[in-house]
């Protein structure tokens, strides 16, 4: 082994002061045996094997013991490059940093950073919300919404930026779908700030994005509201050629004021005929709270015509792929084209506005057992934390009266008068 340029003289010990160039590194050659090693200055060198190979050295002393870094290899790490390195280890030193430690510090923190991808922390968070009793279709939503956003899944989270998330959000917004771009942008938000709490990102790009983003039309559900038009309607449905549970879900659509969600993911178990109610437990809940329905004398009919159709499984409306799951809302909706009803005119969702919009007509019922039934929360905070009544009394006579009163409806617009009804308190 020959070693050039032994001992530096004192003014290569000075911080700058380097000897080396990339005229001498060409020049020399690899020796015929051992190394030669070239010194630049102060704890910088760069070994020529016999091979040919060219690498830079850092040496140093730490705790009275002699140590070696590795900096890469001649020419891939160039002259200017190798001392900026120099330049930041020699700084750790001068800190009372071990720079062999610091890199293994680094390099564990870049692995942790590779393994916390945006997907991976997305999936923790949606298991989260899980545990917290979130509605297993909400967390199928958000996770439908991810789809978008494939270019990120795999990328380090802290890495991401906002004009990255911009980019997806962007081509979300060019397809037209701009009410889902903007609930993508609220669950990535939510994906960063849930990195932020355990400590694996620092910021929240999307909170750069605010405004950013074309402000969606809101548009109501189509809902047939004149009574004699909705007669029609449940004419149509009772007519219906497709599946007769497509058929049997529509009509307890309208007799239940569910939304469709929660009518689609019923199980049998929480049926309770006898009882004449169907209890949809909270976590399947919008607001969060058990929702008892009482069942019109129509609704326990429908039901004891189902029964034989699902009543070995578990829902009362199991998909005909996997009966685990339920039916889809676009079934719904596609059997009510398929009626001939677009979906500006009624929806599935539209059965709620129609049944709120001719009980309150009726001027029979109290607009709080209306909102009840609607599983509607009251705005008032105080309110809401004080009146715990369900007016069950009151949202079985209802619910009964708008049976007749469909059936009246469907038979040509005859009218059924529920008897000892009284005015609205």
């Amino acid at each position: 082994m020959t070693e050039a340029l032994e001992r530096p003289g004192r003014a290569a010990k000075r911080t700058g002061d380097h000897q080396l160039n990339d005229k001498r590194i060409l020049a020399t050659k690899p020796p015929s045996k051992g190394l030669t090693i070239l010194r630049d200055g102060p704890r910088l060198f760069l070994y020529v094997h016999a091979t040919g190979s060219k690498i830079w050295t850092f040496k140093y002393s730490f705790g009275g013991k002699e140590s070696s870094l590795s900096l890469g290899a001649y020419p891939g790490v160039g002259l200017a490059m190798a001392r900026a390195e120099w330049g930041r280890l020699s700084a750790l030193l001068d800190q009372g940093i071990n720079p062999a430690e610091h890199r293994r510090a680094e390099a564990e923190a870049s692995r942790a950073a590779a393994q916390d991808t945006f997907i991976s922390i997305a999936n923790e968070l949606l298991a989260k919300k899980g545990r917290e009793g979130k509605a297993e279709e909400t967390i199928g939503k958000n996770r439908w919404l991810l789809e978008f956003a494939k270019s990120l899944h795999s990328r380090p989270i802290r890495g991401i930026s906002a004009a990255e998330v911009l980019t997806v959000l962007r081509a979300v917004e060019e397809k037209g779908l701009h009410e889902t771009a903007h609930r993508l942008r609220a669950l990535t938000g939510q994906i960063f700030r849930f990195a932020i709490a355990t400590a694996r990102a620092d910021v929240d790009p999307t909170y750069a994005l605010r405004g950013a983003l074309t402000a969606p039309q809101t548009k109501s559900y189509g809902a047939i509201l004149d009574p004699l038009q909705f007669g029609g309607l449940l004419r149509a449905v009772r007519g219906y050629g497709g599946q007769r549970t497509t058929a049997i879900a529509l009509e307890l659509l309208a007799l239940t004021m569910l939304r469709p969600g929660e009518l689609r993911a019923a199980r049998w178990s929480e049926v309770d005929r006898d009882a004449g109610v169907l209890t949809i437990p909270a976590e399947r809940m919008k607001g969060r709270r058990p929702h008892i329905v009482p069942l019109s004398r129509q609704a326990l009919a429908l039901l004891e015509q189902l029964h034989p159709l699902t009543g070995r499984f578990e829902l009362l409306f199991p998909s005909i792929r996997i009966a685990a799951r339920p039916i889809s809302e676009n079934t719904l909706g596609g059997a009510l084209k398929a009626l001939g009803y677009s979906s500006d005119q009624h929806t599935a969702h539209g059965f709620r506005s129609s049944a709120s919009s001719m009980l309150n007509a009726s001027n029979r019922f109290h607009p709080d057992a209306i909102e009840r039934q609607l599983a509607h929360l009251d705005p008032n905070e105080v309110r809401r934390t004080y009146d715990r009544s369900e007016r069950m009394a009151e949202r079985t006579e209802m619910l009964q009266w708008l049976a007749d009163h469909y059936d009246g409806l469907r038979e040509g617009g005859k009218v059924i008068e529920l008897r000892g009804a009284r005015e609205r308190a």
